[in-house]
């Protein structure tokens, strides 16, 4: 038999395996991110928290519908994963500019609408695009600490942007804490190594106008660092 002939065998072998395994990452999805191939990737991904790092299905209280806020302590390039496999809406993370730019994957980071985060303290536009996407009944993911801190550090202060945001938008903030990461300080390495992985899910918070900072105060205290 010719190579071409051995060539379409194996491809006719494989589009039933390819199918067979995209219905089952999708029907694995929980979370409809408005195209077929992002809701496959879902799928796919909760699978990879819950049997390779071994996530226990925790819910994460979103509300059906309408706007809402999600934060949670950031140890690792890994949290992002775990929040969404915990997660039944898409959320929309505010990731910092280096790391949106990152070789490879800025495709998808635009694909799932991370909002680019400046380094350099000029926040004003990562929080309008966080607004609008508010306004529009989205759910915003952040990272408080703003950025990767572990437990034993120093204590860093929260970052006034979800303060910010749950007073405009009047939107319930979902507090995570995140824990038994194996890869903890890193980014690609903690994806990498297989972990028993942890969130521990805390009620509602609201932004408060008569006490504007108790929401950063339990906030903080929840996620394992002063304000």
């Amino acid at each position: 038999m010719s190579l071409g002939a051995w060539l379409i065998l194996v491809l006719l072998a494989t589009i039933p395996l390819a199918l067979w395994i995209k219905r089952h990452l999708l029907a694995a999805s929980r979370a409809d991110w408005g195209r077929p191939w992002l809701n496959t990737l879902d799928g796919a991904n909760r699978i990879f928290c819950r049997r390779f790092h071994r996530l226990h299905p925790v819910p994460v209280p979103l509300p059906a519908h309408g706007a809402a806020l999600v934060a949670a302590n950031h140890v690792s390039g890994l949290d992002p994963l775990l929040m969404i496999a915990a997660s039944h809406r898409p959320l929309r993370f505010l990731i910092a500019r280096e790391q949106y730019r990152r070789f490879g994957l800025q495709w998808l980071f635009r694909a799932v609408g991370c909002i680019p985060v400046e380094r350099d303290g000029n926040t004003h536009r990562a929080l309008a695009a966080a607004r609008r996407a508010l306004q529009r009944g989205e759910v915003v993911a952040l990272f408080p600490q703003g950025r990767i801190y572990l437990d034993h550090e120093t204590p860093a202060r929260l970052k006034r942007g979800i303060l910010h945001l749950a007073k405009l938008s009047a939107a319930p903030v979902v507090t995570l804490r995140i824990d038994g990461v194996r890869g903890a300080g890193h980014t690609l390495r903690a994806v990498a190594l297989r972990s028993h992985a942890r969130l521990t899910v805390f009620p509602l918070l609201y932004y408060d106008e008569a006490e504007p900072e108790r929401l950063l105060e339990v906030l903080a205290g929840r996620i394992g660092q002063i304000r």
